[in-house]
């Protein structure tokens, strides 16, 4: 039921996008801002169904198995699985995080050309307070979605953390090379008590190691440590960002436009989405090998059809062309945005 949903969504967000780029001039300014409006909602929840479905794979619920037998089928409670809310919260504040760093990425790009640009300066201001308001958040959920890990999907946790023993007490490792056969991390960075802490708030909590769990239950440790790894690492850069322009801000109450702030903003533009797709990664990667946490394995799921690569192919290619379409339609809106027509005559403007 979430796919189905997302699809309407997917409608009505393409429909009033294409009222909202084309409807400049020939809709009231009213109906082009709430089609605007209508955009950002129904993106948003479409964002929201497909996690669900996402966040029931790694949380099974709403049905029952009788005699082998599928029964009792609940699609809202489905939906609604252990896992849901913290998914949803979490992807949700990413996808506004990394947003607000492109945009502000691409004028912070303009400005340090053009500092007297009011079009760039406005742009910059508003991305700027979506990245501060929602960044912090951001770390927030993590937090509350890292508990939630170690109570749902324990081996997940200690795959994302290279924590292979059981115990109390237990440091939270950055970076390293982990290695399965000595159940080590070499060269890595412990932080005492920090894997406690972060999963209980508790100094000495207990926290499970992947001793606990067959070995053919394990997923793919390094990949898992090191794309959670680059997933926190990118986050706490941003948010080292957020902070900055946050204190030069209430320090001299107008745009923080630093120079060494604008070129950190430029760099830091792609991290939002480095960060979203390793989080996406340690969350696919995290639940192997199971397709269906403890219920169906990746394996059992994959299709005997043959000639799948022709119609993968088509897709890849078909998707490969309409970003480049995307990619002309944002730009052209761009520059209409950034250097609009003057509505007078052009005697009137000369004069």
């Amino acid at each position: 039921m979430p796919f189905s949903l997302e699809g309407f969504a997917f409608f009505t967000e393409a429909i009033f996008l294409g009222v909202y780029l084309y409807g400049w001039k020939r809709v009231s300014p009213l109906v082009h801002w709430l089609s605007g409006l209508i955009v950002a909602l129904s993106g948003i929840f479409s964002g929201i169904f497909v996690v669900t479905a996402n966040a029931w794979m790694n949380s099974p619920a709403g049905f029952k198995i009788v005699d082998g037998k599928i029964a009792d089928i609940n699609p809202i409670a489905a939906m609604l699985n252990p896992a849901s809310f913290h998914e949803v919260v979490h992807m949700t504040l990413a996808a506004f995080v990394a947003t607000g760093f492109m945009v502000a990425a691409i004028h912070a790009f303009f400005l340090l050309r053009d500092r007297g640009s009011p079009f760039h300066r406005a742009a910059l201001g508003l991305a700027l307070a979506v990245a501060c308001i929602f960044m912090p958040l951001q770390i927030l959920s993590g937090d509350v979605s890292a508990r939630a890990v170690a109570r749902l999907q324990p081996a997940k946790l200690a795959a994302m953390e290279a924590h292979y023993r059981t115990e109390a007490g237990a440091p939270l490792v950055i970076g390293g090379i982990p290695d399965d056969q000595t159940m080590t991390t070499d060269y890595a960075l412990e932080i005492p008590h920090g894997l406690s802490f972060l999963t209980a708030h508790n100094l000495n909590a207990k926290v499970v190691g992947l001793e606990e769990f067959p070995r053919d239950q394990w997923p793919n440790v390094r990949m898992v440590h090191w794309s959670f790894d680059i997933m926190v690492g990118s986050g706490m850069l941003m948010l080292g960002l957020t902070l900055w322009a946050g204190a030069l801000w209430v320090k001299r109450r107008l745009l923080p436009d630093n120079r060494w702030l604008l070129r950190g903003l430029v760099a830091a533009g792609p991290l939002g989405f480095l960060a979203i797709e390793t989080g996406w990664m340690v969350t696919e990667l995290g639940r192997q090998p199971w397709i269906i946490y403890g219920m169906v394995r990746t394996r059992e799921a994959v299709t005997p059809m043959p000639g799948l690569v022709v119609p993968f192919v088509i897709f890849t290619a078909v998707y490969f062309f309409l970003a480049i379409i995307v990619v002309f339609l944002l730009r052209r809106q761009f520059l209409e945005t950034r250097n609009p027509v003057p509505t007078q005559p052009a005697e009137a403007v000369h004069a």
